[in-house]
């Protein structure tokens, strides 16, 4: 079962086409479980801008080297992910991945071709409105997540604080509480990574003996 699944979901296929010419059913060919590779492209990303936003690099013009991480690995590999999770008619895990796909994919775009150009006497509102609605958006997935595993559950709420923390730092214009958010988006980044290995090799090794914490609906 994918790290972003539901249990029902999990249990429950997809409904198979029709060939026109028999009129029976066509089932779908197996697909790889895209899980695993959506928390890496995640967990990665996250972890090396939170080293960034926890200030332990302290030159700034470095943490450049986000952007194509956010591009290609963050960004582009995690919707690829979401549209297999499609496939999957796993609604969670299509969801999350397409938005947190989305979300460094215009992370990358608004730190390259907007934020330059914005005053620099209010930029940081800009920033802050940004973070904050990906803020909303990762409460109410915590919410879910609850049905699902405890895995998820610790994953999700370490990014809502992560969010929320930045948020806080941006819009108050406090670095100590931004550099907060960095240290919590390194536990997130660990939690989505250990998800990852626990998905690869339960697949892999045909088993459950990496526990990702089921929770009862």
């Amino acid at each position: 079962m994918s790290q972003l699944e539901t249990p029902a979901e999990g249990q429950a296929a997809a409904p198979a086409a029709t060939d026109n010419a028999t009129g029976q059913p066509t089932p779908h060919a197996p697909i790889a479980d895209p899980g695993p590779l959506g928390l890496a492209a995640f967990a990665l990303t996250t972890f090396v801008l939170s080293v960034f936003n926890a200030d332990l690099i302290k030159d700034g013009a470095l943490e450049a080297v986000v952007l194509p991480l956010a591009l290609w690995y963050g960004g582009i590999a995690q919707v690829l992910a979401g549209m297999w999770e499609f496939r999957k008619n796993n609604t969670f895990g299509a969801l999350a991945f397409t938005s947190y796909g989305s979300f460094w994919l215009s992370f990358a775009a608004y730190v390259k071709y907007v934020a330059p150009h914005l005053p620099a006497a209010h930029a940081y509102q800009a920033t802050g409105l940004f973070l904050l609605a990906w803020t909303v958006f990762t409460v109410y997935m915590t919410v879910v997540t609850t049905r699902i595993s405890g895995l998820l559950l610790a994953l999700f709420s370490a990014l809502s604080v992560t969010f929320l923390l930045l948020t806080i730092g941006e819009l108050a214009q406090e670095p100590s509480i931004s550099h907060t958010g960095g240290w919590v988006g390194l536990i997130t980044a660990v939690i989505a990574w250990y998800g990852s290995f626990a998905g690869v090799a339960n697949a892999t090794w045909k088993s459950k003996s990496m526990p990702t914490w089921p929770l009862s609906a």
